[in-house]
């Protein structure tokens, strides 16, 4: 029977002492990792911000705190959506990001032309954003048409550029500096039948992204579990630090790896996937691919992870497949990958969607992460990361707690009336009760392999040293369904005589 310390022992003068104390009653109910993403990108290059990171609630208020249509808000838009299909609750930290300090927007420009037969109303469209409408009248100038582009894609604060009234054509610039501002795209949507012609020189000239080094080093002790990255795949300076940052939140004493995510809309599937060929090893870094959508990359990542963090904070078990990245625009029907070129994207590290009555969903989403010769790569997909974390979360709370810290250690022989006292077999059953739970829960499968093969023992050389032991196999997913139908032709039975 255990002694109460409400008293201590030594107590002698009556009394009453009632100690409370909080158990842990969940008895090896595995506990769900919380998800919490982390956006590293820019603000508006005309904005004043602090570069410390804080947590986003809304879009608007990374907007009003970073700048309209700059990296950071249009991420957080993706996030956020105006219809509420977003992360919910799950926590979204901004790692704000400055201009590198020889940076350079890009910038474009659209001249009107033609003779206009009649009157049309038209929309300047960047990266799917739409502008104001505006209309062009037969009698309207250039620089009167110029005048109304202008100011309809003014008008409208989410735009990612910055229109300049240049009497003969429009002349824009990027809200933020950097080679990932070459990814903007410019068009003008509207009859095509009236005369009028629009001559654009998309945006180009983006120079110098800028360095995660000081916002990465924010991250310190919290599990940011998802990380969008804002700037674009081929840059591979930025890709190398979160990779050797990433790796480093494997070790056995930090224990909390994330997963970053680029977007790529090239629609080329060998020029996608070049990239990700190249890192073969990079089990941190991963790109969500649209092939041939306008819009930027980082919005396609963005909503990539809000979709996928949703689903692993309610069942990490279950992968992404079919989850709609509803707000992201596709490619046309010749730019979609087929099968076949899907299957080469994920063998070559590259992610894939397929596009479902006009909507986008996820297909298969993976890391860099397939060494050569490692027929089923350990850390492709990025739902079994999901599931190891889970794992790791779950041995954390076991065994970095009061319940274990300290505790005297005695071997599984000895007879002890200490309640305190642990042995090594009682780690043993905590990580059988832990097993038996990730098996319910399908985020492991064989719980009798996993419990065969869990070892506890007081170490050799080292009496305050418990070493343990325990192999556990991940549960798959039904990515690949394989049926063969066979089929035959009924024939009437002969009549016998």
């Amino acid at each position: 029977m255990a002694t109460s310390t409400a008293f201590t022992n030594s107590r002698v003068a009556r009394g009453v002492a009632i100690k409370t104390i909080f158990k842990d009653l969940r008895a090896g109910n595995v506990a769900f990792l919380p998800q919490r993403i982390a956006i590293f990108g820019q603000g508006s290059t005309l904005s004043t911000y602090s570069t410390v990171k804080a947590q986003i609630t809304s879009a608007y208020e990374a907007g009003t705190t970073y700048g309209f249509g700059s990296p950071i808000h249009l991420a957080a838009l993706q996030m956020f959506p105006i219809n509420g299909d977003g992360v919910g609750s799950i926590p979204v930290t901004v790692y704000p990001l400055d201009d590198d300090g020889t940076g350079v927007v890009s910038d474009g420009d659209i001249t009107p032309s033609g003779t206009i037969t009649a009157a049309a109303q038209y929309t300047v469209e960047v990266n799917n954003i739409v502008s104001e409408p505006f209309v062009i009248s037969v009698a309207d100038t250039v620089a009167a048409i110029v005048t109304a582009m202008t100011t309809a894609i003014n008008a409208v604060l989410d735009m990612p550029i910055i229109a300049v009234d240049g009497t003969t054509k429009v002349t824009f610039t990027s809200k933020w500096k950097g080679v990932s501002a070459n990814d903007i795209y410019v068009e003008v949507v509207g009859s095509t039948t009236v005369g009028n012609v629009f001559t654009i020189t998309q945006a180009n000239g983006g120079l110098v992204n800028p360095d995660v080094d000081a916002a990465l080093a924010q991250m310190g002790d919290i599990w940011e579990t998802l990380v969008l990255n804002c700037m674009e795949l081929s840059d591979t300076a930025t890709l190398g630090k979160f990779s050797v940052v990433g790796e480093g939140r494997w070790g056995a004493e930090v224990r909390r790896p994330f997963a970053v995510l680029t977007g790529e809309t090239e629609a080329t599937v060998a020029t996608a996937t070049a990239g990700a060929e190249a890192r073969k090893t990079d089990r941190v870094n991963g790109q969500v691919s649209v092939p041939g959508s306008n819009d930027l990359p980082l919005q396609v990542a963005a909503r990539a992870i809000a979709r996928i963090a949703l689903r692993a904070d309610n069942d990490p078990a279950y992968d992404f497949g079919s989850m709609p990245l509803t707000g992201i625009t596709p490619g046309t029907d010749a730019e979609q990958w087929t099968s076949t070129q899907r299957d080469y994207a994920i063998k070559r590290g590259a992610s894939s969607v397929k596009v479902k009555d006009g909507v986008v969903n996820l297909a298969d989403t993976v890391t860099f992460y397939h060494p050569t010769g490692e027929v089923v790569p350990a850390y492709r997909y990025v739902v079994d990361i999901i599931k190891i974390m889970t794992i790791l979360y779950n041995l954390d709370l076991i065994f970095d707690s009061v319940e274990w810290d300290g505790k005297p250690l005695v071997p599984d022989n000895q007879v002890i009336t200490n309640p305190n006292a642990k042995k090594p077999r009682m780690a043993v059953g905590d990580i059988w009760l832990l097993i038996e739970s990730l098996a319910q829960n399908a985020i492991i499968s064989d719980a009798a392999f996993a419990k065969d093969n869990t070892f506890a023992s007081i170490d050799t050389q080292n009496p305050k040293r418990l070493n343990i032991n325990s192999t556990m196999k991940i549960s798959g997913n039904s990515n690949v369904i394989s049926v063969d139908f066979n089929f035959g032709f009924y024939f009437g039975t002969a009549t016998i005589i």
